[in-house]
């Protein structure tokens, strides 16, 4: 366990008679990029909130070996009586001795590494269109330089070139800090940018995993059809019938 920086054995999770988590196992390397994706309802969020120690799993074993956490939320979950420089330095305002002058540096320090000029500082987030409020997100999750960053989600919401910004700010970011990353996506090319390795979380397991090279050669037919967005396969959608 000395290099592995999270760890889920067996890990169960049900909502009353609904099995969300049936038996997930994956290890995440120190320094390593992780990439789990899956349809939506898969249990993706739930696994997160487990390792975040947010939800309790019902069975199973997590181990996680980080010191410092930063997060990007799906809808970016910006504070919005807060200006952009406050929402980018929350954690830092919260320690001892940590001025608001020095706070403010260190945000527009951060968001100058995700592209942001300096006069975004003052701004609010009503005042930022989606890709900004991503940015400032991603400002705010490496303010601390966190050695292990958690991403939900990153690209909803933006167009494809947004995205792929995104995605080049987060490969950027998570090599300067050096960081263990675990993300969480249903969006295929954000997973092949991002990731060193992709796992399939699928029925409350994770079925298959793999380097990007990998998964454009894996015969598994749960992995095939979602990457080919395709409707026929083993994976069966629920519709609901118009009544």
């Amino acid at each position: 366990m000395k290099n592995v920086q999270i760890a889920l054995k067996d890990v169960h999770k049900a909502f009353g008679n609904k099995i969300v988590l049936n038996g997930v196992n994956l290890t995440v390397q120190k320094g390593e990029s992780i990439v789990i994706i899956g349809g939506s309802g898969t249990g993706k969020s739930v696994m997160l909130k487990c390792i975040l120690e947010l939800l309790k799993p019902d069975k199973g074993e997590i181990k996680f070996n980080g010191q410092q956490i930063g997060m990007l939320f799906q809808g970016g979950a910006l504070f919005d009586s807060l200006s952009v420089w406050e929402n980018v330095s929350f954690a830092a305002l919260q320690q001892k001795g940590m001025t608001r002058e020095k706070a403010k540096k260190i945000a527009i320090e951060k968001l100058a590494e995700v592209g942001l000029k300096p006069d975004v500082a003052d701004a609010y987030p009503a005042d930022l269109s989606g890709g900004m409020k991503k940015r400032v997100g991603l400002a705010r999750a490496i303010a601390m330089n966190p050695d292990t960053l958690f991403f939900d989600e990153p690209t909803t919401g933006l167009d494809p070139s947004m995205s792929d910004v995104i995605n080049d700010l987060i490969v950027r970011c998570v090599k300067k800090l050096g960081a263990t990353a675990l993300t969480i996506t249903h969006d295929m090319t954000s997973a092949r940018k991002i990731a060193d390795k992709i796992a399939m979380l699928y029925d409350g397991k994770i079925i298959w995993m793999g380097t990007v090279a990998e998964l454009d050669k894996t015969n598994n037919p749960y992995v095939r059809q979602f990457v080919a967005g395709s409707s026929k396969g083993p994976i069966h959608m629920e519709v609901k019938a118009e009544e």
